[in-house]
């Protein structure tokens, strides 16, 4: 039982070697990928009138808490929705949503 126990760390371990693509942190169970953090903080008045619309029409009722513009000028919006949850949103600045 030992044998396989180990074969099986082994194993595993083996597929993970050489595969340095993108660094991982590991933060409260949770995996984030480094260059995700490239945001830097802006206030919420400068974010475009685009993406303020694009909010407004398509999470009718969200409150946008926090936003943050890289050096794409990509936005990521921390928004409130009206029943109490919470969501992280990306746009670009034409107001255009980005699935990450």
């Amino acid at each position: 039982m030992k044998k396989l126990v180990f074969a099986t760390a082994l194993a595993i371990g083996s597929l993970t070697i050489g595969t340095a693509a993108t660094p991982i942190i590991f933060h409260d169970g949770i995996m984030e990928d480094i260059f995700l953090q490239d945001y830097k903080e802006v206030a919420v008045s400068d974010v475009p009138t685009p993406i303020i619309e694009a909010l407004d029409a398509d999470y009718a009722g969200a409150t946008l808490n926090k936003a943050y513009v890289d050096e794409q000028n990509n936005y990521k919006l921390e928004v409130s929705m009206e029943d109490g949850t919470s969501m992280e949103l990306y746009a670009d600045a034409a107001g255009n949503w980005i699935e990450m």
